[in-house]
């Protein structure tokens, strides 16, 4: 059985990981086989958000803790990760994507990523095992890998693609229901809720990512 570390960032679209990508993501493991490990970095969330009222709220989470919600539990520190027991990565969008993994929310493609962060991604790359990325997860890959020329995607958000190309990546055009793969490498990547519209047809492009992940691992 093939082994494929997730790693997550909290517990929420606007301020953790988009909670249907990552359990759509561990559900597509499960289907194709793979035994899939969750991981998390053990960091304060950059903030709390309301998911009723949008309203930032006047407390502190931690990033490791609140992903522990959506694996039962079943999750460990993200600096423990050591890419030579996994077949692959996988990294779910949300916003704790872009927030609390990198801060792409608030620089732009002037943005930095997560110590731990660069270290897996950087890792897993340079054994040659398959990564993939989901909704706005893309620019990390862009921001560590772009002096490579990869091909990425996000769908067809125009900002964010300019951002993509302005760190060094190339952004391709894609439906919700693909998944691409960057020529002459195992980086994988689609839109997800980058696009929508609707949990079934993020599901179908998770699935393809989630598969070519596999195939290539």
């Amino acid at each position: 059985m093939k082994k494929i570390a997730v790693i997550l960032a909290g517990c929420g679209v606007y301020d953790g990981s988009e909670i249907h990508e990552a359990v759509l993501t561990l559900l597509a493991l499960d289907r194709a086989g793979a035994e899939a490990i969750c991981f998390a970095p053990d960091i304060d969330q950059h903030h709390v958000i309301n998911h009723r009222t949008g309203e930032q709220m006047n407390e502190t989470r931690n990033v490791l803790t609140e992903s522990a919600r959506i694996c039962r539990g079943a999750i460990s520190n993200l600096a423990s990760i050591d890419a030579s027991v996994f077949d692959g990565l996988i990294i779910p969008g949300g916003f704790g994507a872009a927030k609390n993994l990198c801060n792409y929310a608030f620089k732009g493609a002037e943005c930095q990523v997560n110590d731990q962060v660069v270290a897996a991604v950087q890792s897993f790359h340079k054994a040659g095992k398959p990564i993939g990325f989901l909704c706005i997860a893309p620019v990390i890959a862009a921001k560590l890998l772009g002096y490579e020329g990869v091909e990425l995607t996000i769908g067809s958000d125009a900002a964010t693609a300019a951002d993509i190309e302005a760190m060094g990546a190339k952004h391709v055009q894609a439906s919700v229901e693909q998944a691409i793969v960057s020529p002459g490498t195992k980086i994988v990547s689609t839109p997800a809720y980058m696009l929508g519209p609707n949990i079934g047809a993020v599901a179908k492009g998770i699935e393809a990512l989630v598969n070519k992940v596999v195939e290539l691992a």
